[in-house]
């Protein structure tokens, strides 16, 4: 095998990138809540990468539960599993899901080392781009039927029911398919309603997507093409952004912007007010910037990539935008810095124990961009009255090994009909199920 000369260099910036990096001054807890710590941002010419090598579980080994609780295996040997839907039959949707072909976002000696990160991280295999139904019938806990419900999509990932339509955001747009309640295969073709951003780039290629109460819109998240707009803001036209669908109209529109990288979606009960994950920038340091969730208001603007935190301005971009910036909305919860917080699953009565009622489920993938590592777990936000109400609780740790490994990284939440959480895991390629103790 001949080592090349740009294969050495690509080697060599592998090995200092692995090796540099600021650390973290702040507990993870300082950057989480309704008030964050946001400390003097961090820069330098190799940023902090901490990226945990996927292994898997190993045999018989589970995440670790919080007390009252337990957890299973509800289902195994996926192919990647990022998302869930929970059918009104109880069945359970899996989005089987990676990256789509991005010829743009590979280019350069960084786009490369960053892909090789990725592989390291459990990420960047092809792409199942598959929906699998999964059914437990004896109502054991685990999944005894495991089938391909939808073939042939591309990425998909966020997937919503309304009457007798379910709708699937591939990466580039949202389709529809007939569905009946009960089936186990879907083999009519996709229905065109709505295209999304993507491209050749596509560079947060997730796009997540759930129905308003009344089924009569659609809310689609798309991230941005860049970390901080870092190939000019012309990539980045309809990104950012959570769009607002009317399929019987076939017409879109944004409904909020300036969200770098929003993800889970869910609609808060007591308020009805419609609430995502977003993924904050990168290589300001391991204490900044803290992921958040947030309300999300009509015709908002929470700051990308001008600022973050409101006012607090990214001197990176340019030209600047104070116009912008002026009016950017603080998040209501921060989610700790560099978590990747993906997964929002709003809870309710009779889910898991009664300290567990009131709130949301969040689904943290897990930092690479932060020295020591966070997220990898899944925590519970307590809400009173609408609103976030104390700090979170663990559910669900034990993803990361004492090595430092990734046994398994949650991604997607949901609810089951049963009051069970389910954990969509992308590197251990289980669905998890907790519930209450015996």
């Amino acid at each position: 095998m001949t080592f090349s000369l740009a294969r050495g260099a690509l080697l060599i910036a592998t090995l200092a990138l692995g090796g540099c990096g600021d650390t973290a001054s702040l507990p993870v807890t300082a950057g989480t809540g309704e008030k964050p710590t946001l400390p003097a941002p961090r820069s330098s010419l190799i940023p902090t990468v901490n990226v945990a090598t996927a292994t898997g579980w190993p045999a018989n080994a589970a995440p670790t539960v919080a007390a009252g609780l337990k957890v299973t295996a509800f289902a195994a040997d996926l192919s990647h599993p990022r998302w869930l839907h929970v059918l009104p039959n109880g069945d359970v949707l899996v989005a089987e899901s990676d990256a789509p072909p991005r010829p743009d976002e590979g280019k350069g000696l960084k786009a490369k080392i960053t892909g090789w990160f990725m592989k390291r991280a459990g990420s960047g295999v092809p792409s199942a781009n598959r929906i699998t139904l999964l059914r437990d019938a004896d109502n054991d806990g685990i999944a005894e039927v495991h089938v391909a419900f939808i073939e042939g999509l591309n990425s998909p990932f966020g997937m919503a029911l309304v009457d007798n339509t379910l709708y699937v955001a591939n990466t580039d747009g949202v389709v529809s398919f007939p569905y009946s309640e009960g089936e186990t295969r879907i083999a009519a073709p996709a229905t065109k309603v709505a295209p999304l951003p993507a491209g050749p780039r596509n560079h947060h290629w997730t796009k997540s997507l759930i129905a308003s109460p009344d089924g009569a819109r659609l809310y689609a998240t798309v991230g941005s093409n860049s970390n901080v707009a870092e190939n000019g803001m012309d990539q980045e036209t309809g990104r950012a952004a959570i769009w607002e669908i009317d399929p019987a109209a076939g017409t879109s529109r944004i409904y909020a912007t300036g969200l770098r990288n929003p993800n889970g979606m869910g609609f808060e009960p007591t308020t009805g007010a419609l609430w995502t994950t977003v993924n904050e920038r990168d290589e300001l340091g391991s204490d900044l910037v803290p992921d958040y969730m947030t309300s999300v208001k009509d015709g908002g603007f929470y700051g990308w990539p001008y600022s973050y935190y409101g006012v607090h301005v990214d001197t990176r971009v340019k030209p600047p935008r104070p116009d912008l910036v002026a009016t950017a909305i603080v998040p209501d919860y921060a989610l700790g810095p560099h978590t990747a917080s993906l997964g929002l699953a709003f809870s309710k009565a009779g889910v898991l124990t009664s300290a567990f009622e009131t709130g949301v489920f969040i689904g943290q993938h897990g930092s690479w961009n932060r020295n020591p590592p966070s997220g990898y777990k899944v925590i519970f936000v307590p809400f009173m009255g609408g609103r976030p109400a104390g700090p979170p609780v663990d559910v669900l740790t034990g993803f990361m090994d004492a090595k430092g490994n990734a046994q398994g990284r949650p991604v997607g939440v949901a609810i089951d009909a049963k009051g069970g959480l389910l954990v969509a895991d992308d590197v251990g390629n289980r669905v998890w199920r907790v519930t209450a103790a015996p």
